[in-house]
Protein backbone atom coordinates (compact mmCIF):
# COMPACT_ATOMS: atom_id res chain seq x y z
CA UNK A 1 0.00 0.00 0.00
CA UNK A 2 2.76 2.25 1.01
CA UNK A 3 4.58 1.48 -2.54
CA UNK A 4 1.65 2.57 -4.51
CA UNK A 5 0.66 5.97 -2.32
CA UNK A 6 4.48 6.90 -2.74
CA UNK A 7 4.29 6.15 -6.43
CA UNK A 8 1.60 8.03 -6.74
CA UNK A 9 2.85 11.39 -4.84
CA UNK A 10 6.05 10.73 -7.03
CA UNK A 11 3.39 10.44 -10.46
CA UNK A 12 1.79 14.15 -8.49
CA UNK A 13 5.22 15.59 -7.62
CA UNK A 14 6.97 14.67 -11.64
CA UNK A 15 3.48 16.56 -13.07
CA UNK A 16 3.97 19.67 -11.33
CA UNK A 17 7.32 19.80 -12.00
CA UNK A 18 7.35 19.20 -15.67
CA UNK A 19 4.42 21.95 -15.36
CA UNK A 20 6.79 24.44 -13.79
CA UNK A 21 9.33 23.63 -16.42
CA UNK A 22 7.03 23.97 -19.31
CA UNK A 23 5.94 27.39 -17.43
CA UNK A 24 9.47 28.38 -16.90
CA UNK A 25 10.71 27.66 -20.49
CA UNK A 26 7.86 29.31 -21.69
CA UNK A 27 8.87 32.64 -19.55
CA UNK A 28 12.36 31.77 -20.30
CA UNK A 29 11.64 30.90 -24.57
CA UNK A 30 9.10 34.52 -24.52
CA UNK A 31 12.65 36.22 -23.75
CA UNK A 32 14.63 34.49 -26.36
CA UNK A 33 11.70 35.93 -28.51
CA UNK A 34 13.75 39.38 -28.04
CA UNK A 35 16.45 37.54 -28.45
CA UNK A 36 20.07 38.83 -27.45
CA UNK A 37 22.26 39.37 -31.05
CA UNK A 38 25.37 37.87 -31.43
CA UNK A 39 28.02 39.81 -32.43
CA UNK A 40 31.44 39.32 -32.89
CA UNK A 41 33.96 42.05 -31.23
CA UNK A 42 37.39 43.26 -32.67
CA UNK A 43 39.54 44.90 -31.01
CA UNK A 44 42.60 46.34 -29.16
CA UNK A 45 43.80 45.06 -26.10
CA UNK A 46 44.27 48.28 -24.83
CA UNK A 47 41.57 50.22 -25.70
CA UNK A 48 39.12 51.20 -22.83
CA UNK A 49 36.27 52.91 -25.18
CA UNK A 50 36.07 49.55 -27.03
CA UNK A 51 35.25 47.72 -23.80
CA UNK A 52 32.39 50.15 -23.15
CA UNK A 53 30.77 50.18 -26.34
CA UNK A 54 30.92 46.04 -26.16
CA UNK A 55 29.07 47.23 -22.52
CA UNK A 56 26.63 49.31 -24.04
CA UNK A 57 25.96 46.50 -26.88
CA UNK A 58 25.44 43.83 -23.95
CA UNK A 59 23.30 46.27 -22.26
CA UNK A 60 20.72 46.23 -25.19
CA UNK A 61 20.28 43.43 -26.61
CA UNK A 62 23.58 42.16 -27.94
CA UNK A 63 25.89 39.18 -26.38
CA UNK A 64 29.49 39.87 -27.42
CA UNK A 65 32.44 37.86 -28.40
CA UNK A 66 35.01 39.71 -27.73
CA UNK A 67 38.45 39.35 -29.42
CA UNK A 68 41.75 41.29 -28.79
CA UNK A 69 43.96 41.66 -31.31
CA UNK A 70 47.09 43.74 -32.57
CA UNK A 71 46.07 42.67 -36.05
CA UNK A 72 42.84 45.39 -36.51
CA UNK A 73 44.27 46.50 -40.18
CA UNK A 74 43.70 42.96 -41.35
CA UNK A 75 40.29 42.74 -39.43
CA UNK A 76 39.35 45.88 -41.26
CA UNK A 77 40.28 44.99 -44.33
CA UNK A 78 39.06 41.31 -44.46
CA UNK A 79 35.31 43.15 -44.49
CA UNK A 80 35.94 45.51 -46.45
CA UNK A 81 35.89 48.73 -44.60
CA UNK A 82 38.13 51.97 -46.20
CA UNK A 83 40.23 53.75 -44.01
CA UNK A 84 38.15 56.70 -44.42
CA UNK A 85 35.24 54.73 -42.31
CA UNK A 86 38.11 53.45 -39.80
CA UNK A 87 37.24 53.11 -35.74
CA UNK A 88 39.10 51.50 -33.45
CA UNK A 89 36.59 48.63 -33.26
CA UNK A 90 35.21 46.45 -35.65
CA UNK A 91 31.90 44.26 -34.74
CA UNK A 92 30.40 41.80 -36.81
CA UNK A 93 26.25 40.33 -36.70
CA UNK A 94 25.66 37.83 -39.75
CA UNK A 95 28.37 38.86 -42.15
CA UNK A 96 27.37 42.51 -41.36
CA UNK A 97 30.14 45.12 -40.21
CA UNK A 98 29.17 47.88 -37.22
CA UNK A 99 32.39 50.05 -37.24
CA UNK A 100 33.09 52.32 -34.44
CA UNK A 101 31.03 53.39 -32.09
CA UNK A 102 27.44 52.91 -33.92
CA UNK A 103 24.56 52.88 -30.96
CA UNK A 104 22.83 49.62 -30.65
CA UNK A 105 19.43 50.76 -31.08
CA UNK A 106 20.55 51.68 -34.60
CA UNK A 107 22.22 48.43 -35.43
CA UNK A 108 18.99 47.02 -34.52
CA UNK A 109 17.35 48.86 -36.87
CA UNK A 110 19.72 48.14 -39.71
CA UNK A 111 19.33 44.16 -38.94
CA UNK A 112 15.75 44.25 -39.21
CA UNK A 113 15.68 46.57 -42.31
CA UNK A 114 19.01 44.75 -44.28
CA UNK A 115 19.13 47.74 -46.57
CA UNK A 116 19.94 45.92 -50.37
CA UNK A 117 23.82 46.38 -51.04
CA UNK A 118 24.83 47.05 -47.42
CA UNK A 119 28.02 45.85 -45.96
CA UNK A 120 27.43 47.24 -42.65
CA UNK A 121 27.44 51.06 -40.79
CA UNK A 122 30.33 53.17 -39.29
CA UNK A 123 30.82 55.85 -37.49
CA UNK A 124 34.17 56.85 -38.14
CA UNK A 125 36.82 58.69 -35.48
CA UNK A 126 35.69 58.83 -31.99
CA UNK A 127 32.49 60.97 -31.52
CA UNK A 128 32.12 62.75 -27.86
CA UNK A 129 28.95 61.10 -26.13
CA UNK A 130 28.73 58.25 -28.38
CA UNK A 131 28.34 54.85 -27.17
CA UNK A 132 31.37 54.54 -25.28
CA UNK A 133 32.41 57.94 -25.76
CA UNK A 134 30.73 59.37 -22.80
CA UNK A 135 31.97 62.44 -21.39
CA UNK A 136 29.76 64.07 -18.96
CA UNK A 137 27.09 66.02 -20.74
CA UNK A 138 29.65 66.68 -23.52
CA UNK A 139 27.92 65.35 -26.81
CA UNK A 140 28.75 65.58 -30.57
CA UNK A 141 26.40 65.44 -33.57
CA UNK A 142 27.60 62.69 -35.84
CA UNK A 143 26.59 60.71 -38.69
CA UNK A 144 26.04 57.14 -38.80
CA UNK A 145 26.91 55.59 -42.26
CA UNK A 146 25.58 52.92 -44.54
CA UNK A 147 28.54 51.29 -46.28
CA UNK A 148 27.48 49.79 -49.43
CA UNK A 149 29.30 46.64 -51.33
CA UNK A 150 30.71 49.48 -54.30
CA UNK A 151 32.93 51.56 -51.36
CA UNK A 152 30.55 54.26 -51.15
CA UNK A 153 28.25 55.49 -48.16
CA UNK A 154 25.64 57.86 -47.25
CA UNK A 155 24.12 58.62 -44.18
CA UNK A 156 21.84 55.88 -42.65
CA UNK A 157 21.29 57.96 -39.27
CA UNK A 158 22.54 61.85 -37.85
CA UNK A 159 22.91 61.82 -34.31
CA UNK A 160 22.51 64.90 -33.04
CA UNK A 161 23.46 66.14 -29.40
CA UNK A 162 20.42 67.04 -26.79
CA UNK A 163 19.68 70.34 -26.59
CA UNK A 164 22.02 71.84 -24.31
CA UNK A 165 20.86 74.03 -21.43
CA UNK A 166 22.29 77.62 -21.17
CA UNK A 167 24.67 76.70 -17.94
CA UNK A 168 25.83 74.17 -20.34
CA UNK A 169 27.44 76.33 -23.16
CA UNK A 170 30.53 77.25 -20.41
CA UNK A 171 33.32 74.90 -21.77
Amino acid sequence: MLTVQAKNTAATLLGVISKLMLMISLSVGSGVALAETDISVFKSPNCGCCQKWVDHLESNGFQAQVTDTDRMNVIKHEHGISSQYQSCHTGVVDGYVFEGHVPAAVMQKFLKEKPENAIGLAVPGMPMGSPGMEMGNRHDDYDVLLLKKDGSSEVYEHISAPVASSHDHNH
